[in-house]
């Protein structure tokens, strides 16, 4: 069975200046994928990730995106920034589940209560239901697990996030993408910085990424063990 596209790329094009830096592009991209794009420098591999990610126009061709599609982007030098701990901004990541967590916990109080115990009971089992079939009993340890992978042992995750050096913020920035979870990651050279270790459970968790993955890299071992599928950009052409 053909899996539909999440992404499709149509007769793209790209100028800077005067100078054209690719055109004709066509691809697409579905769930389970992985598309590497790589080639020379200045060919325009960011440039394609940008306008992937919507954040500037191709100079023809369009691109097309599913209904509802969730795409997370991660430029190069990420930062991740915010005013609390390592692990209370990792955990924004799971925003809506939290949320979901608090109603489950009111209305568990309410059962407590006779007079509400039969209202509450009723709204609480199909969003014990939904909380379940989320992860809710286990989004802690897997964000526990992506940020050791990614450098972070536990002794780390009450730092102050303004605490970080600049390539752990990147890291981190990392950690909250793959737990955000989102349909689509476009990644722009992601490996830059990391020491093989952590290479190595990046390239783990993008091998087992449920959703459809896109990234910019020059990592042959990258390509060898998450692609598959590679674009080469070279000159103005793709192969």
């Amino acid at each position: 069975m053909t899996v539909p596209a999440l992404l499709e790329a149509q007769d793209l094009a790209a100028r800077r200046g005067d100078s054209m830096l690719f055109a004709g592009l066509g691809f697409s991209v579905a769930a389970g994928k992985a598309l590497v794009i790589t080639g020379p420098n200045g060919t325009g591999k960011t440039t394609l990730l940008r306008i992937l990610a919507g954040l500037e126009p191709p100079s023809g061709g369009r691109v097309h995106r599913a209904r509802g599609l969730r795409a997370g982007y991660l430029p190069q030098g990420a930062s991740l920034e915010g005013n609390g701990t390592l692990w209370q901004e990792i955990m924004a990541a799971f925003e809506p589940l939290r949320a979901l967590e608090a109603r489950l916990h009111e209305l568990e109080a309410r059962m407590a209560d006779p007079a509400r115990a039969e209202e509450a009971l009723e709204a609480y089992a199909p969003l014990r239901e939904r909380f379940e079939a989320q992860g809710g009993y286990s989004y802690q340890d897997r964000a526990r697990h992506v940020l050791m992978g990614l450098g972070f042992p536990p002794g780390e995750h009450e730092i102050p996030v303004s605490h970080l050096s600049g390539g752990q913020k990147t890291r981190a920035s990392l950690a909250r993408l793959l737990l955000e979870s989102p349909d689509l990651l476009l990644l722009d050279e992601p490996t830059n910085h990391l020491d093989m270790p952590t290479c190595e459970a990046l390239e783990e968790a993008l091998a087992d990424y449920p959703g459809a993955v896109v990234l910019v890299s020059h990592d042959r071992r990258l390509v060898e063990r998450v692609a598959t599928d590679v674009l080469l950009l070279d000159g103005g052409r793709a192969e």
